[in-house]
């Protein structure tokens, strides 16, 4: 089937001859025009002059010597002017800010209100009661009426609420606004480009001969038309001064209900224009072409499945590169970037060379998608954190400077940046100061700098863009798409800078306004992809397509909601009265968007469409209705293909690390007293030996990193200096502890507290700390804990402290597993050991976690593979037997300090144990004391013997735990 545009061209030649030469020929954008001529060229075969071209808005541009304004103009013109009214009202004046967004929909509103060509005082009188209605639109259809009273019934007399008030205020506001502001707009030599339409089509007109000096105005392509443009187009054509091209199928176009040919039908019947091509004309009814659904899973697989739909338009395109009847047409743009990494540069056959894949690219890469938009928000985001502070008490979160120094476009030295890397993390600096970060000069002394004021900040981000963009020339480091990125950028940056300085003097813009203003400034950034447009596989928007056919068309991101999308903008104007006036509702849109894909199709030699089944708060995973629809009515031939991704929830290999000569020989170094094996390094060996030599053996360690939320560990860890640095100065008094001096002491707990956060947290910091609120909710959890502690040995007072976190190492005898005798170091850093009033000796340690002072048995806690483990346990044996070991003395008593159920469980270990009585077994529960606590001593050291003599057994791999739980927190599980 011949492109429309080609019927077009030769319907042109054949009416106008050279002729042509003296037209202009208007689209609705600007890409079909090299499209048309390269069909005149193709027809004429000769050297011809090319008619003039242009889009409806530059051609409507030239009636009129005044400039069209830009957003910026238009929103402080309508600021002022909506201030001005709010004061003659007796109200106050509305920051820049709040009124940002109310000025961005009223602007949308004005627009279509002038552009449909409606009596805006109509529109925006006050109508609260139905008798008004009947006099003033008695000219109403019965349907309008309804909507109108529908929507005015709501706001009878008793159901205003304060926000039905202030929209009522608003409307009674809006007729001056309106006349206020295009008033104002023109005195100053502007105009609104929808006000160019409406003055049209009312007649007015400034330079009349825009028409006049063209033989024929030839429109191409339109469809929805604005009843601006509809007055217009109906005058011209009865002043035989236009002609009309409309690609029409008759599929869609004679059924009434067909949403599709919603617009064309108002054209031909309602405004009366003529169509030069024929409207009879049907494609898709007797169109047999195939139709290809891939069904993927997922948003990026959408793009990512592109390979196996194109694979023959990649051998057509490596046998003629002139090829370029093959679109993507992105139906969701957010796919461009995984569309552009997912086609390859060039086409691979078997035993042939790599073929250049062209490509042409239309819609240009955005600002928003590229490492620029990232670098400019980041630091917009400093800046507004520097406003709310004093500068010399400024600081920046880490986290902030470390996307910064991460930055593809920061230029950091790579020395620079690995070394404040260090320093910062050294010193556990979540807030760095501001004066800090200006020292380091460079860039960082333009990056920190804190602007003056909301009127500076567009200035100060050219500044920063400037000074990077000098650096990245000097260093090669700035690709070609960016370098054009960086230009655009600072080109608005400069004329929203000027505008600003033009019409904000003496406003005090608010951070946060011109913040907003930047970035929906730079959010419409784009800069096109260098191609042929007439060859190679074409890439572009829904929009970008009108006018254009293609054999093969590939719809991308064809869900539903999506296309057609199932948003409108924010308005004012409610629905009721937008149908009313003719203003455009969610129906047009859906219509809008049904035309372009239906005539995308009805030419179409072969067609895919690419959607996304999964389920999310973004997308229902459901096929577009438009799709469906042709399923069920048309003759295209549907094939079905669905992605099958096998979901499988990883399997835990059984993983295992021989003990080479290079591992014995680290092993060897506890047997010859190099190293010492402390508790945690035994519980980590037996809950999951593969954890011990990544730890211990291959000395694999964590990264540092800044914490700004305190862990679990950190609590932890606080709490033991607490209490350390608490009953040291009260030992050093005197050992012995009563509830009289707990009491007394912990009223000055807090020192001890903020004292032990520092040594913690900021071991290497020398500055004064000030704590943020975070941090001190962190210590009032401390003191919480350290208060349950204190309440406990008051109530078990008095007691003498022996010793506190003192470390001491003791030898332990075992066999291996050739019977010979070895020893090894064990080293217990013990929390607490005090002396009870009875004699008894009593090891304590405190734990902030889940630990229990329940077992089952001790066996099964020294088993790696049980999920009935119980590490504490496992640790105060230990610590019990070092220091019987190294006091030379026994009957020491374990106890463990569960902060979180002391009071309920109490501090001694216990568990149950089966007895036979007269012939009938029953659990006893024990507490570990007294001849029990003996017997489990004598148990737990059998048990240790054997773990390390399974630990330094040749032959015994370093294995995983069968039990997941044993390792489910590990940071070593995933290597």
């Amino acid at each position: 089937m011949k492109p429309f545009l080609e019927e077009v061209a030769e319907k042109l030649v054949l009416s106008f001859g050279e002729e042509l030469k003296d037209c202009a020929i208007i689209f609705n954008n600007k890409r079909p025009v090299i499209y048309l001529n390269n069909h005149l060229a193709e027809i004429l075969q000769k050297p011809f002059w090319s008619p003039a071209t242009f889009t409806i808005q530059e051609f409507l541009a030239l009636s009129t010597d005044l400039k069209v304004a830009d957003f910026y103009t238009q929103f402080f013109t309508l600021y002022d002017i909506f201030n001005k009214l709010l004061l003659a009202e007796g109200g106050s004046q509305i920051p820049m800010d709040k009124f940002f967004p109310i000025a961005q929909t009223i602007l949308s509103d004005l627009t279509q209100i002038d552009m449909d060509n409606v009596p805006a005082q109509q529109l925006f009188k006050e109508l609260e009661d139905i008798a008004v209605i009947d006099q003033q639109f008695d000219f109403l259809t019965e349907e309008q009426h309804a909507f109108l009273s529908q929507f005015w019934l709501s706001y009878s007399e008793g159901k205003h609420k304060k926000q039905q008030e202030n929209f009522i205020r608003m409307w009674r506001r809006m007729p001056r606004l309106y006349n206020d502001f295009h008033r104002d707009l023109q005195q100053k030599g502007w105009i609104t480009q929808a006000q160019v339409y409406r003055q049209l089509a009312n007649g007015i007109c400034s330079n009349p001969d825009f028409v006049q000096s063209y033989k024929k105005l030839i429109f191409v392509g339109f469809n929805a038309l604005s009843q601006s443009e509809a007055i217009m187009f109906q005058r011209w054509q009865q002043e035989d001064k236009a002609i009309f091209f409309f690609d029409t199928d008759s599929y869609y176009l004679t059924d009434p209900l067909h949403e599709a040919g919603l617009f064309l039908r108002k054209n031909f019947v309602q405004y009366g224009l003529h169509n030069q091509l024929d409207n009879e004309r049907a494609f898709l009814n007797f169109h047999t072409a195939e139709a290809h659904v891939y069904k993927v899973q997922g948003q990026s697989a959408q793009a990512k499945i592109l390979n196996t739909v194109l694979q023959e338009d990649y051998q057509t395109l490596s046998q003629n590169p002139t090829y370029g009847d093959t679109a993507i047409i992105l139906a969701d743009e957010s796919l461009l970037v995984p569309t552009l990494q997912t086609i390859p540069y060039e086409h691979t056959q078997e035993g042939i060379k790599g073929i250049p894949i062209n490509l042409n690219m239309t819609m240009g890469i955005s600002y928003v998608s590229s490492p620029l938009y990232g670098y400019a928000d980041l630091w917009l985001t400093v800046q507004g954190y520097l406003q709310q502070m004093e500068e010399q008490e400024a600081t920046v979160p880490y986290r902030l400077v470390e996307l910064f120094l991460t930055h593809p476009l920061s230029i950091v030295p790579e020395h620079l940046r690995q070394q404040m890397s260090t320093e910062l993390v050294n010193e556990q600096l979540a807030h760095i100061p501001l004066s800090r970060l200006l020292e380091q000069g460079g860039i960082f002394n333009v990056f920190f700098t804190k602007v003056a004021d909301g009127a500076t900040l567009a200035k100060g981000l050219r500044g920063v863009l400037e000074y990077t963009l000098r650096d990245l020339l000097q260093s090669n480091r700035l690709t070609e798409i960016n370098a054009n990125l960086f230009s655009k950028t600072l080109q608005e940056l400069n004329r929203l800078h000027d505008t600003l300085q033009h019409y904000a003097q003496g406003l005090s813009p608010e951070h946060k306004f011109v913040t907003a203003l930047i970035q929906q400034a730079l959010q419409s950034i784009a800069v096109p992809l260098s191609g042929d447009p007439l060859s190679g596989l074409q890439v572009m928007g829904l929009l970008e397509s009108r006018n254009l056919n293609f054999e093969h068309v590939v719809f991308v991101g064809m869900n539903d909601g999506t296309l057609p999308k199932n948003t409108t903008a924010n308005s004012f104007i409610p629905d009721s009265l937008r149908r009313v006036f003719g203003l455009p509702v969610l129906e047009n849109q859906d219509a809008i968007s049904a035309y372009i894909f239906y005539r995308l199709v009805q030419r179409a030699k072969k067609v895919s469409f690419v959607y996304n089944s999964l389920t999310d708060e973004s997308n229902t995973g459901e096929p577009s209705r438009f799709l469906k629809q042709l399923e069920y009515e048309s003759k295209l031939q549907f094939h079905y293909h669905e992605q099958h991704v096998a979901i499988e929830v990883e399997k835990v290999q059984e993983r295992e690390i021989q003990k080479t000569d290079a591992i014995q020989s680290k092993l060897d170094a506890y047997l010859r007293g190099e190293r010492t094996l402390s508790a945690s390094a035994l519980t980590t060996y037996i809950a999951n030996p593969l954890d011990f030599f990544f730890k211990e053996i291959a000395g694999i360690k964590e990264p540092d990193e800044i914490n700004e939320v305190v862990e679990a560990n950190h609590l932890g860890s606080i709490l033991h200096q607490t209490l350390e640095d608490f009953y040291t100065a009260l030992k050093i008094e005197d050992p012995h502890i009563t509830a009289q001096r707990i009491r007394e002491g912990r009223k000055n707990l807090t020192p001890f507290i903020e004292e032990s956060f520092l040594k913690v947290i900021y071991p290497n910091r020398t500055d004064k700390i000030r704590f943020t609120g975070m941090q001190r909710v962190i210590m009032a959890i401390v003191a919480e804990y350290c208060h349950i502690i204190l309440d406990f040995d008051e109530d078990n007072a008095p007691f003498t402290i022996i010793q506190m976190e003192e470390k001491m190492v003791v030898p332990f005898d075992f066999a291996d597993i050739d019977g010979n005798r070895q020893t090894i170091l064990l080293k217990g850093i013990i929390d607490r050991v005090q002396l009870k009033e009875d004699g008894t000796t009593q090891i304590v340690d405190y734990k902030t976690g889940s630990d229990k002072v329940s077992y089952k048995s001790l066996s099964e806690a020294f088993d790696t593979h049980s999920k009935n483990q119980n590490k504490a346990l496992i640790q105060t044996l230990f610590y019990t037997y070092v220091f019987e070991t190294a006091k030379q003395i026994s009957c020491v008593e374990p106890n463990l300090y569960v902060v979180r159920k002391m009071k309920k469980d109490g501090t001694l270990f216990h568990t149950k144990i089966v007895v036979d009585e007269n012939g009938k077994t029953k659990s006893i529960p024990t507490k570990l004391s007294a001849e029990f606590l003996a017997s489990q001593k004598t148990e737990f050291l059998d048990l240790l013997r054997h773990k390390l003599r399974e630990l330094f057994d040749p032959h015994t791999p370093f294995y995983r735990s069968q039990h997941e739980d044993n390792f489910r927190y590990s940071p070593y599980k995933g290597l």
